[in-house]
């Protein structure tokens, strides 16, 4: 079984590949079609979805993964949070979505004026490509779960249902 993710972030690679050890994964860099920095629920899980079908849609059809990390407003506070979606080379899809946090105000005012969470946290923790190791999940969490956990998370609810489903 191959499985194409859309992705080349190593974080959302090696998520996929531990819920699906037996498969070929293979990132694919494809656009989300949403914004550099999804601020919704809604435009996150839109985000996984369109990366998930562009990799379902390659000849011959392969099973897409999409894997998006975004932030959302709630009660005055903007919360991480990250989205997958999986599309069968029939066209089925099945979504999920991950853990949730409160980030700091000092990022939060940050990304209001448009920065971005993944060059927020490189200048934050003074270190490069966080979003491509720990992300900021790892940061706030102390190391407990990192970006890749929180996706292989993810990831094993859409195996899931798609497992279910069949």
């Amino acid at each position: 079984m191959q499985i194409r993710v859309g992705s080349k972030n190593p974080a959302k690679i090696k998520a996929v590949a531990q819920v699906f050890p037996e498969a070929e994964v293979i990132g694919m860099d494809v656009p989300s079609h949403v914004a550099a920095q999804p601020f919704s629920d809604h435009e996150t899980k839109l985000g996984a979805v369109n990366r998930a079908k562009q990799c379902s849609n390659v000849n011959p059809p392969f099973i897409g993964i999409g894997l998006e990390g975004g932030v959302m407003r709630m009660d005055d506070e903007m919360y991480l949070c990250n989205w997958g979606a999986l599309v069968t080379p029939d066209s089925r899809i099945y979504t999920a979505s991950g853990a949730k946090i409160p980030l700091p105000k000092k990022i939060k005012s940050q990304l209001d004026v448009g920065e971005e969470l993944g060059d927020i946290m490189d200048a934050y923790v003074q270190k490069k490509d966080v979003r491509k190791q720990e992300g900021a999940i790892g940061i706030f969490t102390n190391g407990h779960i990192t970006r890749s956990d929180m996706f292989e998370h993810v990831v094993k609810i859409l195996r899931g249902q798609w497992e279910y489903m069949k």
